[in-house]
């Protein structure tokens, strides 16, 4: 890299990689290995103790791995981040390091809808408690906040419904009240909204989404924003007093504004283990480095299919804040003018089974749980990835019965409309 400050496009391609200093290969290589070789006891002992950066196992840390960190951490201009096996293991180990027992957090309504069930459900074993917020609402946050809330999570641009969230608002009431702002940056990437930028403090990804973006492998990421002051308040003590497993190192004082990526690597994901492997993590660079090209062309279909849509007298309703008409469209033009995003929904007129009859007659879409592939998806969330929340949950979380929702891909628009058209003509 030169003195300049590289533009995003470069940073996606070379970021965190130099050739392989042994053999001089040009692409970072799969270092499928479990474990590394210390030079002696005491290169052991410093590295064991966190008194030296390196190697030591892959559930902890890899090679591979480490380049993917530096790429994400670089694009969303953070100051460190941790590689993990799915966006779901990313938001566990970010919350293992912050809640304990009997504590809550408030997140928004309107999320992917296995993070309204993990978030629900799987840790109310942990004793840990979600109070749900109206995204739209930046008060309906603030008016939940007593002194066991330790967070507060939204979604940068939000699933299924693919509505931008006003970040700076709500990061400045997690601010007054000394509280991190957790932002899921999944559905827009970094090419799109960078939250750093507004206020957040820590980003999350499902790395298996966009940033990868075909389809062939699973990841999650933490982004450590570097400007949270962990010991301010005594609330998240992982950060602030002494760990005994460490020898009594302070993390926070330690480590400084990466402390919080250190933590969720040395206390998470050492015991908890939600490891990613290294040949998807090679599989994740590999599909980073064209990350603006696909977007951008993901934002300019969906922008086309989504005026189509508009003017088709068997769709109800479309929401995509691209369109200049789209309720959310200032807020999509004030964090993200590059494009709306790919995934937004529409209503069938007809509701639920005319849903269901729609995904089943196309042809070159996939029907299939997933978003931010270079292909075009397709899903009826009411009858899938939401099907587990109670019909007021759904259309809560903007996934009513109603609701179709699409991944645009990176095809020819006039074949993507196409294959829209000849499904609408069947249902």
């Amino acid at each position: 890299m030169t003195a300049r400050n590289p533009g995003f496009s470069t940073l996606a391609v070379h970021a965190g990689a130099q050739p392989d200093a042994a053999t001089g290969a040009r692409a970072t290589p799969i270092y499928q290995t479990t474990s590394f070789v210390f030079n002696d006891a005491d290169h052991a002992a410093a590295l064991f103790g966190l008194q030296a950066f390196g190697n030591i196992y892959t559930r902890i840390m890899n090679p591979t791995q480490a380049v993917l960190e530096e790429r994400v951490a670089a694009l969303e201009g953070g100051t460190a981040a941790l590689a993990v096996a799915s966006g779901h293991a990313a938001q566990m180990i970010v919350f293992h390091t912050i809640m304990r027992p009997g504590e809550n957090f408030i997140a928004a309504r309107r999320l992917y809808g296995g993070s309204i069930n993990q978030f629900g459900h799987s840790f109310q074993s942990f004793d840990w408690h979600v109070r749900w917020a109206d995204p739209e609402d930046p008060a309906s946050f603030e008016s939940q906040i007593d002194d066991k809330t330790k967070a507060i999570f939204i979604e940068s641009l939000a699933n299924p419904g693919g509505t931008f969230v006003d970040i700076a608002a709500i990061a400045d009431i997690a601010h007054r009240h000394g509280l991190p702002l957790i932002v899921d940056n999944t559905m827009a990437t970094p090419y799109l909204v960078r939250p750093f930028e507004h206020g957040a403090d820590v980003v999350v990804h499902s790395l298996t989404k966009f940033m990868g973006g075909h389809g062939n492998s699973m990841g999650g990421v933490i982004v450590d924003g570097g400007t949270f002051d962990w010991s301010a308040s005594g609330k998240y003590p992982f950060l602030s007093e002494p760990r005994p497993e460490y020898g009594g190192v302070v993390l926070h004082s330690t480590f400084g504004n990466f402390a919080f990526a250190i933590a969720c690597r040395v206390l998470g994901l050492r015991d908890l283990g939600p490891a990613i492997s290294p040949f998807n993590a090679f599989l994740l660079l590999t599909g980073i480095e064209t990350l603006p090209l696909r977007m951008q062309r993901h934002c300019d279909n969906a922008l086309a299919v989504a005026r189509w849509l508009k003017a088709n007298d068997k769709i109800s309703w479309v929401n995509y804040s691209g369109l200049e008409s789209d309720a959310n469209h200032a807020l999509q033009q004030k964090y993200a003018p590059r494009g709306g995003g790919a995934v937004f929904t529409f209503g069938l007129k007809g509701g639920y089974e005319a849903g269901k009859r729609f995904v089943e007659g196309l042809q070159m879409f996939s029907h299939l749980a997933n978003i931010g592939d270079t292909r075009s998806l397709v899903i009826h969330p009411a009858s899938t990835t939401h099907r587990q929340l109670a019909e007021e949950q759904q259309v809560a979380a903007g996934a009513g019965p109603d609701v179709v929702r699409l991944s645009v891909g990176i095809e020819d628009v006039a074949d993507i409309i196409a294959d829209l058209e000849q499904a609408l003509a069947k249902s």
